[in-house]
């Protein structure tokens, strides 16, 4: 538990989501629940937008900068103006969530690239860095294989706590559905994100480099001080992400 603020230094933060896929527009606000436990944050999904690949077209490349464009117009209307529109003042965040499935990752700094370049291109600077790009990696469904007890509470299995990193896990949902015939990403996805219990997840400093990236950024986004909850202190980040903290 984090120490209660004083009343004289009490603020409200709002972080608002824009995400890739189905499951996440209908469960990811509630993974975020440990740090929304004190009341003085809350999140909210804005818009799922679907996954963006990088964007190799000589043909299309060209064209854009014929038309003196940037950016494809679908990121500017659906990352770029959503972004600027949430960003009120500074005590409101936006976070771009994606699935980096095992068959993108050669493609990870492009497609990170590509999101970032619809922030930039559309905020001015001071907004910037309150808006962020963080993957799941491969998806979300490998944070449960973390708390196995979450896994175990939905679907009536036996399982253990995943001896590696579930971020090395190929095909998180394929497993489960190997492991139970009737998964289903939705129905149990929002069942056991709701049981998941993150800081247990993420309680091994070697380990979900790229979860922990997402909620250290999230963490000093609300002017919380690095420590052992998250292992923010010493754990791993992602090469690819944690350049945002610092800008932040």
């Amino acid at each position: 538990m984090t120490a209660p603020v004083p009343d004289s230094e009490w603020k409200f933060f709002r972080f608002y989501l824009l995400v890739t896929g189905k499951g996440e527009e209908v469960f990811s606000p509630r993974l975020f629940r440990s740090l929304a436990e004190n009341g003085h944050c809350c999140f909210k999904v804005i818009g799922r937008i679907g996954q963006r690949s990088p964007i190799t077209s000589e043909r299309r490349l060209l064209k854009m900068i014929g038309e003196g464009k940037t950016i494809p117009d679908k990121d500017a209307k659906e990352i770029g103006l959503p972004t600027r529109r949430y960003l009120t003042d500074n005590d409101t965040f936006v976070v771009l969530l994606d699935d980096l499935e095992a068959n993108r990752a050669s493609q990870a700094e492009a497609i990170y690239q590509r999101y970032r370049d619809a922030l930039d291109t559309m905020l001015p600077e001071p907004q910037q860095h309150r808006a962020s790009v963080h993957f799941f990696v491969n998806m979300i469904e490998a944070y449960y294989f973390a708390d196995a007890a979450a896994i175990n509470c939905v679907l009536g299995t036996d399982l253990a706590d995943y001896e590696g990193d579930v971020e090395s896990i190929r095909h998180p949902k394929g497993d489960l559905k190997e492991l139970y015939a009737g998964f289903d990403e939705i129905e149990h996805g929002k069942d056991i994100v709701a049981r998941l219990n993150v800081p247990h997840v993420l309680s091994r400093s070697e380990t979900c480099a790229a979860l922990r990236t997402l909620f250290g950024w999230c963490s000093k986004a609300i002017g919380e001080a690095p420590s052992e909850r998250f292992q923010l202190r010493e754990g791993q980040y992602s090469n690819l992400t944690k350049q945002q903290i610092d800008d932040l």
